[in-house]
């Protein structure tokens, strides 16, 4: 069963449409007690760090999600929620995140095509992971987003995205248990879609 965290902020309903398009069956959680219930949490995201992680904090997840990632269970952060995932976010302003996989989050630099980063793009895959088993090395997904992850070990990242410049667009914690991914697979038809089924499988 895989849990679909509600904080107040993610695109709930396309990830769980997404699932159920797969026939993969899948339980939002609304209360600290729904992680009982799951052997695999998505934490999708729409908006800002900051606002995010206050209502995470308000519902009383952290602690949950660490115990998640402590017994080495799989965690998948989309878009935004890639973003909590790391130590420290900038959006907007400075503050803690999950700090389940090591680096910040800042601005996409002036260097890019356009921010916000709205659009398909391709991907590089710089580190295997089962996450990108049967995906095609060519395929495009589907990006809407203005920060990204930056010093994350070179080791955590998956794969990354040049839009003006390069930065990490798959990344996972040293286990490999979490990934955070820049794009929304569930919005990325037939490839976006076979990463969901990738994850379930995890």
């Amino acid at each position: 069963m895989i849990g679909v965290l509600d904080y107040g902020m993610g695109n709930l309903s396309s990830v769980t449409n997404a699932l159920d398009y797969l026939g993969i069956e899948s339980l939002i959680i609304k209360e600290e007690a729904g992680f009982e219930n799951i052997s695999h949490l998505i934490i999708p995201g729409v908006g800002s760090f900051g606002k995010a992680m206050e209502n995470i904090i308000k519902r009383s997840y952290i602690t949950q999600i660490h115990d998640f990632d402590k017994k080495g269970l799989p965690i998948l952060g989309i878009c935004l929620g890639m973003q909590l995932l790391s130590e420290t976010g900038t959006e907007p302003f400075e503050c803690s995140g999950l700090g389940v996989i090591e680096g910040r989050v800042e601005i996409l630099p002036a260097d890019c095509i356009r921010v916000p980063h709205v659009g398909w793009n391709g991907i590089k895959v710089v580190n295997d992971h089962p996450i990108l088993e049967n995906v095609k090395r060519s395929a495009d997904f589907y990006f809407v987003h203005s920060y990204r992850f930056v010093t994350v070990k070179q080791q955590n990242i998956i794969a990354e995205t040049d839009y003006g410049v390069e930065f990490p667009t798959i990344v996972r914690n040293d286990r490999g248990n979490v990934i955070g991914i820049q794009f929304h697979p569930e919005k990325s038809q037939k490839q976006g879609l076979q990463i969901l089924t990738n994850f379930s499988n995890l």
